[in-house]
Parts: C-alpha cells; structure tokens; sequence
C-alpha cells in the first residue's frame, strides 16, 4: 500500500454497482437483535429512511450520483440524524462492507494532535487494494477536539483529498476552526418537527405493541423537543417500567415536574402571601424532589399563558434568567427561591399598577 501524493485532482470512481439505482440503498442489514436499545435498533438504514431534511439528503444524493462527493461539515443540536445521515451515505456509496471503508471516531476516543497524526493520517494515505473511489473519515463530536488538532487536521483534510473525504460533526460549529469550515460543505440540521417524530413513534410503538396513550404520546412529542434519540430512549424506559403510559408516567420517568404541580406553583406565587407560599412551595419540592431549575423551565413555558401586562411579563422574565444564572453558578436554591418568588410578587404589583 504506497501513499499516494499525486495534486492532481481526478473525477472520482464509485462502483458501478451502487451508482445505478436511482438514490436507492443497499439491501437492509440483518433483523436487529431485540436486546438493543431502541434508538440504534430504529436507526435509519438508507437515506430514504432519515427522518425530515429532505432538502440535505437530495443535495446529498446528487453529490453522489455525480461522483463529487465534498468534505461534509454536519452541525445541530443532538438527536437530530447527523450520525444515522453519515452512515447512510456511506452504505450508499460502499453497499454491505461500508465499514471496511470508513473510519469512525467519536467523543470516546481521545483526538488529540497524535491522533490527527498517526491514526488519521495513516488511514488517508493508503488506498484499498482492488477497489476505487475514495474512503471515508467520520469525526463525530468534533467540537470537543483541541484547537491543536484542528489545525493539524487542516493539513490532512487538503493533502489526501484524492484518498479520503472527511464528514465532521459537531453540535456547536462556532467551535469548529474557520479553516476546516471554509474546506467543507456545512449542512445544518435544524431540531426535527414534531410531526415528523410523532410519525417515527407510531413506528416503533406498533413494531413494539407499546400501550401509549393520547396524552401520553402528547407529553412525550412535548418533552422531545425535536430530539428523536430522546424520544426513542424515554419511551423504551417507560415500556419497561409501566404497563400502560399516560402523561404522569412520561413525567415521572423522565423526573420532570408534573404540568399540575407547575400550576399550583405558579399560581400560589402569583396570588399567595409570601411566606404561605413559600412553606407551600417548598414542601412540595421535598415531597416530589422537584429541582428549582427544572421549576423554572416549567414556570417559564406555563407563564406564556398567562394574562401578564407587558412591563410585568419583562420583569418576570429578566429575573427568571438572573435566577437560572445565579443556580448554574452555584447559587443556593433557598435563596433563589426567595428572589424568585419576591419577583413572582413585584410582578403582580406591576401589572396591577398599569391597570
């Protein structure tokens, strides 16, 4: 296996056995085995099966028909189908043995500059005897790599293009240095609509005969937040742990406060005296292990439904982040609770006093 040098840029061969199917995948793999989670046994298998992002897979798609496949830079919050999208692709273009062509490197493995050095760059030197085309490099959670790996990364990405072509993923691509950005085609994938994630659910939910209910299944797509892999994972919890899953037992796997108990807290901060309600409130927090910062999420999404002047919803909401901020820096959560709920009160007296 010599290393291959040679600037000049060449069109690059995909077997013809994989270019002849109009965007169509290799054969499924193997039934997956019951014992696994969830969201690697639901995981996508072609490109047709990759949840929303039509527009990327399509653009995806004519790369690969056209045999001009560019460095790929995939960004956006997790559960969103950057990994499964990557896979797909590579199945795509190799069939069956994909992994006999790939390197894949993720959060777990450490990748620092000797990695970028060694590893890396000795898997994008050689070429694969008796085949053609180029071979793939899969840096997942590339955010967490060092800047000094970055930068050697740079040189590799540009000196064995010819060999190898790099897919990097990352949650946060402010994180990922302008070099290797200005050297890839960004694609970003936006958090999932919920009706598209309900549509996977009904998926899984009758391949499993899991008993969900309406409201259930409503808490679920609410608490997903457009992460499928969160989802998936909360609903198989549930179906191991409950027979039949409503909106409480969604809540209580999960350990999110229960919509009925953020009502009462509200309420009670908004219309009780202050000393009731906070020997109220922080009963109730003893009693259901209710964490102020999960209060405060709560709390800020129930607000948006209240009847709140405007200088009176700004000041509530000015001092909900100062409180967030003051929990995340160590803050004592009596203490918090006492300012919030002093804010709850000042609130009120704004609002009245516009009225």
């Amino acid at each position: 296996m010599d290393s291959d040098q040679d600037t000049n840029m060449m069109d690059i061969d995909i077997p013809m056995s994989l270019s002849k199917g109009k965007g169509k995948a290799v054969d499924r793999d193997p039934p997956a085995d019951d014992n696994l989670p969830w969201v690697e046994k639901y995981r996508p298998v072609n490109l047709d099966d990759v949840v929303s992002h039509k527009d990327i897979i399509t653009t995806i798609e004519r790369f690969i028909e056209k045999n001009r496949l560019p460095h790929l830079l995939f960004y956006g919050p997790p559960g969103t189908g950057k990994t499964s999208t990557i896979l797909a692709v590579a199945r795509r273009i190799y069939g069956a043995d994909y992994k006999k062509q790939i390197l894949e490197l993720n959060a777990s493995d450490e990748r620092g500059i000797d990695v970028v050095r060694e590893q890396v760059k000795q898997f994008a030197e050689t070429r694969t005897l008796f085949s053609k085309g180029f071979k793939l490099i899969i840096l997942d959670e590339a955010d967490m790599m060092t800047q000094q790996a970055q930068a050697a990364l740079r040189r590799v990405i540009e000196q064995y293009t010819r060999n190898v072509r790099f897919c990097i993923i990352c949650n946060y691509v402010n994180k990922i240095i302008p070099a290797i950005q200005s050297r890839c085609t960004r694609f970003r994938f936006s958090p999932l609509p919920i009706t598209e994630v309900e549509k996977r659910l009904a998926t899984v939910i009758e391949a499993e005969n899991v008993n969900l209910t309406s409201d259930g299944k409503n808490a679920l797509l609410k608490l997903s937040k457009g992460d499928m892999r969160r989802a998936l994972n909360v609903l198989q919890a549930c179906h191991a742990a409950y027979d039949t899953i409503g909106e409480a037992e969604i809540y209580n796997c999960t350990g999110n406060p229960q919509p009925a108990d953020i009502e009462t807290i509200v309420n009670a901060m908004l219309a009780g005296e202050f000393t009731t309600s906070y020997q109220m409130i922080s009963k109730l927090k003893t009693e259901r292990g209710l964490a102020l910062q999960d209060l405060l999420t709560g709390a800020f999404e129930y607000i948006e439904t209240l009847q709140l002047k405007p200088n009176a919803r700004i000041y509530l909401l000015d001092h909900m982040a100062t409180t967030e901020h003051r929990l995340a820096s160590g803050g004592s959560e009596k203490m918090q609770l006492s300012a919030l709920l002093g804010a709850f009160k000042n609130a009120v007296e704004l609002s009245a006093k516009q009225n």
